[in-house]
Formats: structure tokens, C-alpha cells, sequence
């Protein structure tokens, strides 16, 4: 069970994310009254957050029979 919560977190995590670098960088412009929007600075702490969540995937990842 905490596999998969950790699984959920992670992409929760990565999701976020790139939501917060694409309104870091002014691409996505949602919702309008975000401190968020065109702040460089939340571009980098997105792209860690999605990083962080593709590092809890990687880590969860289901593993086959080792020969």
C-alpha cells in the first residue's frame, strides 16, 4: 500500500509541477489572479517538484522476476 500512495504522490508531484514552470514562464496564464504567472522563480521550483516527482516513480517502479 505505501508503494502505491508514494506512486500517487509522485505523480501528483510531477503534475504540479509542470504546471508551476509553465506559469513560471508565462506559458500557461491559469487561473489569472496566481502570484505565479510570468515568476521565473516558480519555473525553477517547478521543474524541481516534477523532478522529485519523477524520482518517487523511478523508485516505485515494478521490477520483473531477476533471473
Amino acid at each position: 500500500m505505501p508503494k502505491f500512495l508514494f506512486r500517487v504522490f509522485g505523480v501528483a508531484l510531477f503534475l504540479s509541477g509542470m504546471l508551476w514552470t509553465l506559469q513560471g514562464l508565462g506559458l500557461v496564464m491559469w487561473p489569472a489572479e496566481s502570484f505565479m504567472l510570468g515568476e521565473r522563480e516558480w519555473a525553477g521550483y517547478g521543474l524541481i517538484a516534477a523532478a522529485v516527482g519523477i524520482l518517487l516513480l523511478w523508485l516505485t517502479r515494478r521490477r520483473g522476476p531477476r533471473d
